[in-house]
């Protein structure tokens, strides 16, 4: 029997890294792995997670850049600092209003 997982944050939420200082608006939700294996190797095998988790396609930013990461829900934490994600995408994909971040057209999700 398959064990369905519904994924713990949401489209439009600002969240960070567990472990590594950047953070992000979700854009996309996976809800399992679904990237190639080269990228899966190339995750050093101790700090490997599972692929049977939602997975989450961020316009991700740190101190010094803007990028796109895809990462597992089990390394994301909530980002409640309030402070707006600066990625250059954003606006593009989202409205932000009083609440956070919407999709800017709500069909495509």
């Amino acid at each position: 029997m398959i064990k369905a997982r519904t994924a713990k944050f949401q489209i439009g939420q600002v969240v960070r890294h567990r472990i590594f200082s950047f953070r992000g608006v979700i854009f996309d939700i996976d809800p399992e792995f679904n990237n190639t294996e080269e990228w899966w190797l190339s995750i050093p095998e101790e700090v490997r997670p599972h692929k049977d988790q939602p997975f989450y396609h961020l316009l991700a930013e740190n101190s010094e850049s803007e990028y796109v990461a895809y990462v597992s829900e089990q390394n994301l934490v909530p980002d409640d600092s309030g402070e707006p994600v600066r990625h250059s995408q954003v606006a593009e994909i989202f409205v932000k209003d009083k609440t956070g971040y919407r999709p800017r057209n709500p069909s495509l999700n």
